[in-house]
């Protein structure tokens, strides 16, 4: 089992933007230190959910305040792109990073983000499959040509090519079962959100898909199978579980209001279609469903131990810096993770 972070930076309400990057940066370089494998980012617009829409100058600075954590997207919302664009930031992050770039992708789970930038979500999977079909060509190709129903290039020579070839991984997270047998079919590295049981469905609907192609498009010795196998957790560590509970709470409430935030916004009273993230209504909810985990290094241990002979994973995006929790008590949590959780789920 190797472990990654996963993080939306979003606004806390109590600390200036200013300082949150320089404590998500210093987390990084913790994390790096302690022997995290990758961070990831999330892309969002408009909302306090995402203070770092633009991921790719976040990323920039990632590059050279680290030396061995991988970073990347998950995701790049593709259809707000310019392939040609894409492909050279993915090209200079990469040779930054001396190669540590790993590049996630999606069309975009919010229909109100994507009309925001006149992206009619109707559209953006057919945009999204052009634009993919894109970077890879253009990752791959000395000249970009390419003929598609959003993007045409014909001759563009590729002066940037990424460091790690043919190019950095791909990757996709879902939380349903067409996204997860998509990132099957294409051979992609796959991170499952939601709760335990609705993970377990599209983690198996990934599998058959990824063992019908006949495994990963780009292998990682690293992982058993070659493939990253993830599941996404919100984790607080502390010395007691009473003390993990206390404050995880108001910080992941803090957090699922930022995930609604967009949805109050424009009026939106049910989760359907592109919203259903299936999540919980509250922490309680959620720390029932698997999402969120409190408690002592012991109790977090045996629950991730649980999940992950449930699900089946070998990769786990511990989301560790949320809401609005403080920074000293991040750094606690990270701290007791690292030395006391991540040695004994190693052999997961």
């Amino acid at each position: 089992m190797k472990v990654g972070l996963f993080d939306h930076v979003e606004q806390t309400g109590d600390r200036s933007l200013a300082t949150i990057f320089d404590e998500r940066l210093r987390f990084a370089q913790l994390a790096d230190e302690a022997g995290f494998y990758c961070l990831h980012v999330a892309e969002h617009h408009c909302t306090p959910l995402n203070m770092v829409p633009v991921p790719g100058v976040y990323l920039g600075a990632l590059a050279r305040m680290t030396k061995r954590l991988r970073f990347g997207p998950l995701c790049y919302l593709l259809p707000l792109y310019s392939p040609l664009r894409l492909i050279e930031e993915i090209a200079m992050l990469d040779h930054l990073s001396r190669g540590r770039m790993e590049v996630g992708v999606g069309r975009g789970v919010s229909p109100f983000e994507l009309n925001y930038h006149k992206v009619d979500h109707a559209d953006s999977r057919n945009i999204f499959f052009d634009a993919y079909e894109c970077l890879v060509k253009g990752l791959t190709s000395e000249k970009l040509t390419h003929d598609g129903p959003y993007y045409k290039y014909t001759d563009v020579p590729m002066a940037l090519r990424p460091l790690q070839r043919p190019y950095p991984a791909f990757w996709y997270g879902s939380s349903n079962e067409i996204g997860a047998t998509w990132a099957g079919e294409q051979g992609m590295h796959f991170t499952a959100n939601g709760g335990t049981a609705h993970a377990k469905v599209n983690i198996g609907h990934y599998k058959a898909a990824l063992e019908k192609r006949g495994g990963p498009a780009q292998h990682k010795a690293e992982f058993p199978g070659g493939a990253a196998i993830g599941q996404l957790r919100h984790i607080v560590v502390a010395d007691t579980d009473e003390e993990a509970r206390r404050i995880m709470k108001p910080a992941f409430e803090h957090h699922l209001a930022s995930l609604n935030y967009i949805r109050n916004l424009n009026g939106s009273t049910e989760l359907s279609g592109r919203l259903n993230v299936h999540r919980g209504i509250d922490f309680e909810s959620c720390e029932v469903n698997g999402m969120a985990i409190a408690g002592s290094p012991e109790t977090v241990v045996a629950k991730l131990t649980e999940q992950a002979g449930e699900l089946g994973t070998n990769y786990l995006l511990a989301y560790m810096m949320f809401g609005n929790l403080s920074f000293d008590d991040g750094l606690r949590s990270l701290q007791l993770f690292s030395t006391e959780v991540m040695p004994r789920i190693a052999h997961l």
